[in-house]
């Protein structure tokens, strides 16, 4: 059985001040705190979310 890949992703700037759509875009990815970690399944549909609002969050790892 393959083990799916991950990404392990922080929010380490505020929502404040930004468009609504790059807040939906951090509430999707389970982000609405600064130093928030979540770790997601690495799919074309994340990485896409993950670059839309990319000086919000950081990748911290990768598996």
């Amino acid at each position: 059985m393959a083990t799916k890949k991950t990404v392990i992703v922080e929010q380490y700037a505020s929502a404040n001040r930004r468009p609504e759509v790059q807040t939906r875009t951090l509430i999707g990815l389970g982000l609405n705190k600064i130093r928030r970690r979540r770790e997601l399944e690495d799919t074309p549909a994340v990485r896409g979310m993950i670059n839309r609002i990319a000086h919000l969050v950081r990748i911290v790892e990768t598996k």
